[in-house]
């Protein structure tokens, strides 16, 4: 199950509680982003862990193919 458990079906739009669409079979996907605070007071473990401060991180981020962006 997702860290979030509301998901949405990229196909049709289906709300459901599972990855997989009851109505199509589509992929579905966190209905809405993770809730976050500006009083985080983990955020700086969960930077370490992730390794965001490291040289080259950002060279790890997926990117979009051409023609996606909007």
């Amino acid at each position: 199950m997702a860290r979030q458990q509301m998901q949405k079906c990229k196909e049709c739009g289906a709300h459901s509680l599972s990855t997989s669409c009851p109505k199509c079979g589509g992929n579905a996907q966190a209905a809405a982003p993770m809730k976050w605070s500006p009083e985080d007071k983990r955020a700086h473990l969960r930077r370490k862990i992730e390794g965001v401060e490291e040289s080259g991180w950002s060279k790890t981020l997926p990117t979009l193919a051409s023609g996606e962006e909007e």
